[in-house]
């Protein structure tokens, strides 16, 4: 796990048997379905911000930050916004 860390933070060298199946899922369509993505207000792990990736929907996309020192376990922190955005996704919401 830490080896993916590491990886993703360009620390370490990807798993060579890999690097084709990795350039194949970057290049990937866009997602065409109706998307909501989460982000904790503390999640402390780095990440992109929501723009940077924004264009790789073409279906309707939204964000929200969930506030009230949420990390990156939203179903366990945030259960209530979780389900409102699965319900919202799905068209239940």
């Amino acid at each position: 796990m830490i080896h993916n860390y590491r990886w993703r933070l360009e620390l370490a060298d990807g798993e060579a048997q890999y690097e084709g199946l990795e350039k194949r899922l970057a290049d990937g369509p866009a997602i065409s379905v109706p998307t909501i993505s989460l982000e904790g207000d503390a999640n402390g792990a780095p990440h992109p911000e929501p723009d940077a990736y924004a264009t790789r929907f073409s279906g309707r996309y939204l964000h929200r930050t969930i506030e009230g020192g949420i990390g990156h376990n939203l179903p366990q922190e945030a259960p209530q916004s979780f389900a409102d955005a699965v319900l919202e996704v799905g068209g239940g919401g």
